[in-house]
C-alpha cells in the first residue's frame, strides 16, 4: 500500500503522461488540419491529406478524455478552478473541437468546390484554435491565474477572458501551434508522397526552426520577465487537501529553481530543443519515420519543461498566492488515488496495445490509387 505523498506524486506524473500523450497522438491530427489549405492544392490532394489521419483521429482523442477524467478524479480542486477560470476559453476550444468532426464527416458529402473549400477552412479553424488556446492557457498558468479561495474554500475568479490574451500567453500559444504544425507536417512526410510530401518537408523545416526560436524566447522571458512562485512555508506531503495552509511568494526567476535543485530536470528543455533540431536534419536525410519520433520527443520536452518548472505547483494564484494549488494540497483522497491507479495499471496497457495494433494495421502511405479503390469509404 503506497503512502498518500507517493500517490500524489505518481498522479502528478500520470497527469503529465496523459497531457503529453494527447499532445503527441492528437497533435499531428491538429497539425495536419492546420496544414490542409497550404500543402494540398487540388481536391484530390486535400482528400489524400485528410485521409492520412481519417482512420485514427477519433481514437487519438481518447487521450484528451483520459486527461480530463484524470484531472476531474485525481485533482478535483484543479478541475473546478481551471474550468471555472478558463470557462469562456473552454467554450472556444469546444467550438473548435466540434468543427473538426463535422468537417471530416461533411466535407466530401457533395461534389461542389465551394462546399468542400468551406469545410476545408472550417477544419483549419477547428484544428488551429484548440492548440492556440491550450498554449495560451499554459502561458497564463506560468504567470499565475487570477483566483482565490475564501475561508470556506469557495473559489472566486477575478480575471476576464481578454486578460488571458496577454503577450507572454500568446507567445506560448504560438509555441504550441508551431510544435504541432511541425509534428503534423512530419506525419504527412511519412504518410504521403509527391508534391504533398515535398511541401510538408519544407513546412517541417520552417516550423521546427520557429519552435526552437519561440521556445528559447519563452525560456528567456520566464527567466528574466516572469514572476514565478515559491513556497515560503513547509507543506505536509501527507496532509489534507486544503490550499489555504501555506505561504507563497513571488519572484523573478522562481520557475528556474527546480533545475538547480534537480539537475535531471534539464533533460526536459534539452529534449524540447534537440528533438526539433534533429527532426530538421533527419528530414533532410530522408529519415522520415525517425524524424517523426524526434518531433514527438520535442513535444514531450516542451510540455515536460512546463511541468518541471511549476513543480510542486499545479495552478498558481496571482490574486492571492497563498491560494495556489499544489501537488500536496489539491488531490482527491488516498483511497480514490489508489483505486484509480489500479484501474490505470489494468487499462492503460490495453489502450497502448490497441493503439499500437491500429497503427500497425494502418501502416503505409495514403496514395491516389488507394483513394480511388476506396472512394466510397474514405473521406
Amino acid at each position: 500500500m503506497l503512502d498518500y505523498a507517493t500517490l500524489r506524486l505518481i498522479w502528478w506524473v500520470l497527469l503529465g503522461v496523459l497531457l503529453i500523450g494527447f499532445a503527441i497522438m492528437d497533435g499531428f491530427d491538429f497539425g495536419v488540419g492546420m496544414l490542409l489549405p497550404f500543402v494540398a492544392r487540388t481536391d484530390t490532394e486535400r482528400r489524400l491529406t485528410i485521409n492520412t489521419v481519417g482512420p485514427t483521429w477519433e481514437g487519438n482523442q481518447v487521450w484528451f478524455i483520459l486527461g480530463g477524467g484524470a484531472i476531474f478524479a485525481a485533482w478535483p480542486l484543479l478541475y473546478a478552478t481551471s474550468f471555472s477560470g478558463f470557462y469562456l476559453a473552454m467554450i472556444v476550444v469546444l467550438g473548435g473541437l466540434i468543427l473538426r468532426p463535422v468537417s471530416f464527416k461533411y466535407r466530401s458529402k457533395l461534389i461542389h468546390t465551394r462546399w468542400r473549400t468551406t469545410w476545408d477552412y472550417l477544419l483549419f479553424i477547428g484544428s488551429f484554435v484548440p492548440p492556440l488556446i491550450f498554449g495560451v492557457a499554459m502561458g497564463n498558468v506560468l504567470q499565475g491565474v487570477p483566483f482565490y479561495f475564501d475561508d470556506t474554500l469557495r473559489m472566486f475568479y477575478t480575471g476576464s477572458f481578454f486578460q488571458l490574451l496577454n503577450p507572454f500567453a500568446l507567445l506560448c500559444g504560438l509555441v504550441s501551434v508551431c510544435m504541432l504544425v511541425m509534428h503534423g507536417g512530419q506525419f504527412l512526410v511519412v504518410k504521403t508522397e509527391g508534391d504533398i510530401q515535398a511541401r510538408a518537408t519544407k513546412v517541417v523545416r520552417l516550423f521546427a526552426i520557429l519552435t526552437v526560436i519561440l521556445f528559447a524566447v519563452a525560456g528567456v522571458w520566464i527567466a528574466y520577465g516572469i514572476h514565478g512562485y515559491t513556497l515560503l512555508s513547509n507543506v505536509l506531503h501527507n496532509g489534507p487537501s486544503n490550499p489555504l495552509h501555506k505561504q507563497v511568494g513571488r519572484q523573478v526567476g522562481a520557475w528556474l529553481v527546480n533545475y538547480r535543485l534537480y539537475s535531471w530536470m534539464m533533460l526536459a528543455p534539452v529534449c524540447g530543443f534537440l528533438g526539433a533540431i534533429a527532426a530538421i536534419f533527419l528530414t533532410h536525410k530522408g529519415q522520415g519515420k525517425l524524424a517523426f519520433i524526434f518531433t514527438a520527443i520535442s513535444i514531450f520536452g516542451i510540455i515536460a519543461t512546463v511541468g518541471c518548472s511549476l513543480f510542486p505547483f499545479l495552478l498558481p494564484s496571482s490574486s492571492n498566492p497563498g491560494s495556489s494549488l499544489l501537488v500536496w494540497d489539491a488531490s482527491s483522497s488516498a483511497l480514490t488515488l489508489e483505486i484509480m491507479l489500479v484501474a490505470t495499471i489494468i487499462f492503460m496497457p490495453i489502450i497502448l496495445l490497441y493503439t499500437a495494433w491500429v497503427y500497425r494495421v494502418l501502416r503505409g502511405k495514403v496514395t491516389t490509387d488507394l483513394l480511388n479503390r476506396n472512394k466510397d469509404s474514405m473521406y
